[in-house]
């Protein structure tokens, strides 16, 4: 298979690369997040119960899964690196493993959220949502399969440059969850109406039907990689050698996930108000937080085939490129945030008490935007050389030991309120930007080293 990303180029090129790669990824990202959106959306025309048992099922699915996806993500570097080498067998192989990773992922997934009920009511939910929350959660259970397939596809497909095909079944996948939502929740076609229950049978077909369309749609591309079946693809020291690369990408995930949803919780002892402008907040970071994603994603891509083929000085420079369109485009968004904080407010809510709050807080994600972008795209990086171990422990320094403690004091022992939670994560973020920007730099100082994963196939081969 042709690559393009073989081609010698400048740092001008390197933008035009990354560009090439992440913009689809952006796509796809946002495809992620529209399912949820149009469940909540849909759902909310039926009744508080149904909104609340769709929002809190969505984010007990997403607290298990992510952890699947960062150890699939694992494989990013070790493919990149594996093609950028023209190591086609390895990729096969690495890419079997997969298989086998999700295999065990799906099964360890299930096991996690079958005590749903118990768990809901121990978090002290209103005894109406608990059941509608542990019906749409059995029912979601069904989605983790085809969750960590559509995952392992985007790695294999965005590192040999094939990404259309993600975009196209994102798409169609998106429709048919819109189409479904429609039938299942209120009830069209022969179908009873099912309300909160109805949404999750729509998304996690929906997610079964994204799985098949990346298959359907790039079969090219993947048959390749994924047959004949090869015996090595069992070597355990391999596939274990993949859990230590990917393990603390899921770790990572979990962290920050846990910190933003304590975050809200605390926002919520402020009242009511404070934790809809939140919301709004947390909304506009979420958006425009896909950009600097995809650019990480292709940043990992790039640099691991780099890596790969043995060029550093293109290794540093699609390095700089990454960082340079991710900080680029969310100092555009921070300022843009900085200067309509107002306006944006107005746009989500009528309500003058959470358009006060929530104008206060947007300037400050306008400047949290900035460190945001900084480090997500130096996570990107630094997976692509093969380093996944230090974002998960600056994440625990960053977010976890200062951030936290910090927006604790300033929200609730200070009359700061709403905007001192922000500036305690405003703050832990700037440490964790700082600290990974620094690791970048002397990663790329040094020798970048293929990551090798099969010892023993490598030396017998």
């Amino acid at each position: 298979m042709s690559d393009p990303s073989v081609a010698p180029r400048g740092f001008r090129g390197e933008l035009v690369a990354m560009a090439r790669i992440a913009a689809p990824v952006v796509v796809v990202q946002v495809g992620w997040m529209a399912m949820g959106v149009v469940d909540t959306l849909v759902v909310g025309r039926v009744s508080a119960d149904a909104m609340a048992a769709v929002a809190l099922g969505n984010l007990l699915f997403l607290a298990i899964a992510i952890f699947g996806m960062g150890v699939l993500m694992g494989l990013d570097p070790v493919v990149a690196q594996a093609i950028g080498a023209g190591e086609h067998d390895a990729v096969t192989r690495n890419a079997q493993r997969g298989l086998i990773l999700i295999i065990g992922l799906t099964l360890l997934s299930t096991i996690a959220l079958l005590p749903v009920r118990p768990l809901v009511a121990l978090l002290g939910q209103p005894p109406e949502v608990v059941p509608l929350v542990a019906a749409y959660t059995y029912v979601a259970i069904g989605g983790f399969l085809p969750f960590y397939l559509s995952v392992l596809a985007r790695v294999v497909l965005q590192a040999n440059g094939q990404i259309r095909p993600m975009v196209l079944a994102m798409f169609a996948a998106n429709l048919l969850n819109l189409a479904l939502n429609w039938v299942f929740v209120f009830g069209h076609l022969g179908v009873p109406p099912l309300g909160a229950i109805g949404s999750s049978w729509a998304t996690m077909l929906s997610r079964w039907m994204l799985a098949i369309f990346l298959v359907v749609f790039s079969w090219g591309s993947l048959a390749p990689w994924i047959r004949p079946w090869r015996a090595e693809a069992l070597d355990l020291r391999a596939i274990w050698r993949l859990l230590r690369i990917g393990a603390p990408i899921g770790l990572q995930f979990e962290l920050e996930l846990g910190i933003f949803s304590l975050v809200g919780v605390l926002m919520g002892r402020l009242g009511a108000g404070a934790m809809a402008a939140n919301q709004v907040a947390l909304n506009l970071s979420s958006v425009t937080f896909m950009v600097p994603l995809g650019v990480s994603i292709a940043g990992a891509v790039l640099v691991g085939k780099a890596i790969g083929r043995g060029d550093v000085a293109e290794a540093r420079r699609a390095a700089m490129a990454a960082l340079a369109c991710g900080i680029g485009f969310m100092l555009a968004s921070g300022v843009t945030m900085l200067t309509f904080p107002h306006l944006l407010a107005r746009a989500y809510t009528a309500d003058p008490t959470v358009q006060a709050i929530a104008a206060m807080l947007i300037p400050l994600a306008g400047i949290f935007q900035v460190f945001d972008g900084t480090q997500v795209v130096s996570i990107g990086i630094l997976r692509g050389t093969g380093d996944t171990r230090t974002p998960l422990i600056v994440n625990i320094v960053g977010y976890w030991l200062i951030g936290l403690p910090l927006a604790a004091y300033l929200g609730l022992g200070t009359a700061a309120g709403p905007a001192g939670l922000w500036w305690g994560l405003v703050v832990g973020l700037a440490v964790v930007a700082l600290i990974l920007v620094v690791r970048v730099r002397m990663r790329l100082r040094g020798s970048l080293e293929r990551l090798v994963v099969e010892e023993a196939v490598r030396t017998s081969a």
